[in-house]
């Protein structure tokens, strides 16, 4: 009798521990939400090649900077300068436009996250994954061709060149 009476108590107690589990896995996976919702996105990231540039300054959700741009060896020694001339983020949704060099300039679209860099000063900190578009526009036509790329566009730490 006293082992079956046990065993009619144990139920909601039972109920008491599936309960508490499911709230605490609530509370987990809010919390890594929250974590993973990126306030500023100010940084410097790698952009198309290891030797360009995209600069955002960040405030309060409108976004200004640039891109620098290098050039092929055959080409030029300069170093091409695209401004941000249109950009916003709303939550972590972000999106750029450049002015216009030579007809070509470049848009952005995708979403910030972070990356696995530990600190604000660690190289990939912050990511943006998305689409760069590179638009060519015919001087002639004024016809845009668009070329997209899907990519990942990692920060750059601290030090990481030499100009930082």
């Amino acid at each position: 009798m006293w082992f079956s009476r046990g065993a009619k108590n144990s139920k909601p107690i039972a109920c008491l521990v599936v309960l508490a589990a499911v709230i605490f896995s609530a509370r987990s996976l809010r919390a890594q939400g929250e974590q993973s919702s990126v306030d500023d996105i100010t940084a410097k990231y790698h952009f198309l090649s290891m030797d360009d540039t995209l600069a955002i300054l960040d405030e309060e959700g409108r976004l200004k900077g640039y891109i620098e741009v290098t050039q092929p060896p055959d080409e030029s020694d300069d170093i091409l300068i695209y401004d941000i001339t249109e950009g916003s983020r709303k939550k972590n949704h972000v999106e750029f436009r450049t002015n216009r060099i030579h007809g070509k300039y470049y848009r952005f679209s995708g979403s910030v996250e972070r990356g696995k860099g530990h600190d604000e000063k660690d190289a990939d900190y912050l990511q943006l994954a998305g689409s760069v578009d590179i638009v060519t526009v015919n001087a002639e036509t004024g016809k845009e061709s668009v070329q997209v790329m899907r990519l990942t566009l990692k920060s750059i730490g601290k030090g990481e060149r030499p100009d930082d």
